[in-house]
């Protein structure tokens, strides 16, 4: 573990830094279905992790930990001042996250990232300071011995130039400068009392009054009827919140930067690969605003009455009515909603054929109910009660 840049930062607060260690996908499609896949994997594979700590090879580390929840990660203490080393164990191999399993599958890249915090003001560490990493792929031992061979038979083959292009070997892993790994952002824009930021899970919605939230932070309820879309003007919290009312939990980590405008850019495609099949087709249909087709729709016109001017003729108009369910019931609370009444006002529903007689609408008529057909609607009062009966000519 030798940094000297680290060593600048250890007199600011303490004398030790945390590093978190793990091993995560580089391939970036594979990063958006990390959560999916390790899920997977610790379903296969019960009671194992994904990383560990040979702590009897490891010198001059304190306080190793690996959480049970996060099965690719590790964390410990150390002195950047000092010689430290840290031996790890990675427990899986490259292909196991292949589509395939038939044998000679090209195994997916992993990367070995390391987060290192120092401490701020209250003692927990926190701060980011530094985040190194590099690639990496794992075989079982004879894979990875005549994959050895087969890449030291390459480069014999290659010119002095052309063998200048490729890394030495060395006989310690050496980790290039990078970007924070997301969760270590998490840690220092939400303060935690949890000690360690590997162990958090994915941010407390701001819709709910618990964990990283205020108490007094108040509720937005939605009433019914009220449109909810996803709009482009969306700042990265309300889409938060909106993925949190729409059931879209397990993503808002993975969108927590996102605006509205940035996730309504999104293909169905996108959406499909990063959250998988049935999800990414609910999202971008939840996100489009799509309404279920209703299954049946016709179109009715009010008859005046005698005291209601009528409209000329050839321009009468006509109303939508759409039934999700195909039942009289379903029928009835549409028209009583035309009329202005209850449906318990509505006794009888008839169809009037054009012999002019008058048939009873029932559950099995109106399942077979042509979609998009036209009637002329009338109301007949009941001369012994204060219901109405329907006509649909």
């Amino acid at each position: 573990m030798l940094n000297r840049k680290l060593v600048e930062y250890t007199d600011i607060s303490s004398k030790y830094v945390k590093s978190i260690v793990r091993v995560v996908f580089h391939d970036r499609r594979l990063q958006y279905m990390e959560h999916q896949q390790l899920e997977g994997w610790r379903w296969n594979r019960p009671g194992d992790r994904i990383l560990d700590i040979d702590i009897p090879l490891s010198v001059g580390i304190l306080e190793p930990q690996s959480d049970p929840l996060h099965l690719n990660t590790i964390e410990f203490l150390w002195d950047p001042v000092k010689n430290a080393s840290v031996f790890i164990q990675v427990n899986c191999i490259s292909t196991e996250f292949t589509p395939r399993k038939h044998g000679g599958e090209k195994g997916v890249p992993f990367r070995i990232q390391v987060d290192t915090f120092t401490t701020n003001d209250h003692g927990e560490y926190i701060d980011h300071v530094h985040s190194s990493s590099c690639q990496v792929k794992v075989f079982k031992p004879k894979g990875a011995d005549r994959k050895l061979k087969t890449d030291r038979e390459k480069i014999d083959k290659k010119t002095p130039q052309d063998r200048e292009k490729y890394q030495p070997s060395h006989e310690t892993t050496l980790l290039k400068e990078c970007s924070p790994w997301p969760d270590a952002l998490n840690v220092t824009t939400h303060s935690s009392s949890t000690p360690s930021p590997v162990y958090h899970s994915s941010p407390t919605p701001c819709a709910f009054t618990e964990g990283n939230c205020s108490p007094n932070h108040q509720v937005e309820v939605l009433m019914p009827g009220h449109s909810d879309h996803l709009l482009p003007s969306s700042s990265p919290q309300n889409t938060q919140q909106w993925l949190q009312r729409h059931r879209f939990s397990p993503f808002s980590r993975l969108f927590s930067s996102f605006s509205g405008a940035d996730l309504l850019r999104l293909s169905r495609e996108d959406l499909i690969q990063i959250c998988g099949p049935a999800d990414g087709i609910r999202l971008f249909n939840t996100m489009k605003g799509r309404c279920i087709q209703p299954r049946l729709t016709i179109y009715v016109c009010q008859q005046p009455t005698r005291n209601q001017p009528s409209i000329k003729p050839g321009r009468d108009v006509y109303q939508a009515l759409y039934l999700d369910e195909l039942t009289l019931l379903d029928l009835s609370e549409k028209i009583a909603l035309l009329y202005n009444i209850t449906p318990q006002q509505i006794t009888h529903i008839y169809r009037q054929k054009t012999t002019g007689i008058h048939v009873r609408v029932s559950d099995e008529m109106l399942q077979n109910f042509r979609d998009e057909a036209s009637f002329i609607i009338s109301t007949i009062r009941d001369k012994n009660s204060d219901g109405i009966s329907v006509v649909l000519k």
